[in-house]
């Protein structure tokens, strides 16, 4: 079975900034100003040259078979790469003014541990007041460390590196809630739906890049192991 596009919601977002020119600056340029986006080809580039974004033939923990895998934490390990990627959501997020007139008193909160660096290096583009995350306790919750003090009315943005099924954003959106905060939007590098993804409406949810590729439920299903296409598994 492959996975497709899943229904997606959210306020409109920003357009992209275009594409590169012959005197645009590389990908891990520190933008001046400020005043880039990375667009959608551009983000998939430093995925690529980080090797965040590999192509083959992959088994992942799931059993599921794909023709790509995607691992953010490789990108986010470069500080310069991770800060183009940062300032470049940074700037989607401050174009929605919803949330520019709270800012900078507004907390920037991940699930750990992917979205950790994501919240940083969003929290420091942002001036955020607050950056903190909570921690998976089992498969279906999420908790903060003791003593973790959420406010009422909290403004609260939840941020994370890559969102697929959104399964770990609305359990985080929903523990914030649950202790008064108000979360203004959802924020990720990238957004990669598919037939598992919930619907988080009616937040906004800003992303760099959309992408889909194609999962296989099993070998008998997967083309590229009829090929006979060795495959990698995946750990993480």
């Amino acid at each position: 079975m492959a996975y497709g596009l899943a229904a997606f919601s959210s306020r409109p977002q920003p357009a992209y900034s275009q594409g590169p020119t012959a005197h645009s600056p590389p990908f891990h340029a520190i933008y001046k100003g400020m005043e880039l986006i990375p667009n959608n080809e551009e983000v998939l580039n430093i995925l690529r040259k980080t090797g965040a974004l590999k192509e083959g033939h992959f088994v992942l923990p799931s059993g599921r078979h794909t023709d790509h895998l995607l691992q953010m934490p490789l990108a986010m390990r470069y500080y310069r790469e991770a800060k183009t990627l940062s300032v470049g959501l940074s700037r989607l997020l401050r174009s929605d003014p919803e949330i520019a007139r709270h800012l900078p008193n507004v907390s920037i909160v991940s699930p750990a541990t992917g979205g950790i660096p994501v919240a940083y290096g969003l929290g420091e583009a942002l001036r955020a007041s607050q950056i903190y995350w909570a921690e998976r306790v089992d498969k279906t919750r999420l908790e903060f460390r003791q003593f973790m003090e959420v406010h009422e009315n909290e403004q609260c943005i939840v941020v994370d590196d890559i969102l697929r099924t959104g399964h770990m954003l609305s359990q985080l959106r929903d523990l914030l809630l649950s202790r008064g905060a108000k979360v203004l939007a959802l924020a990720v590098i990238v957004y990669q739906p598919n037939v598992e993804t919930v619907d988080l409406s009616p937040l906004p949810v800003y992303s760099l890049a959309r992408v889909q590729y194609t999962y296989w439920e099993n070998e008998e299903a997967c083309p590229l192991c009829k090929k006979g296409v060795a495959a990698v598994s995946v750990k993480v």
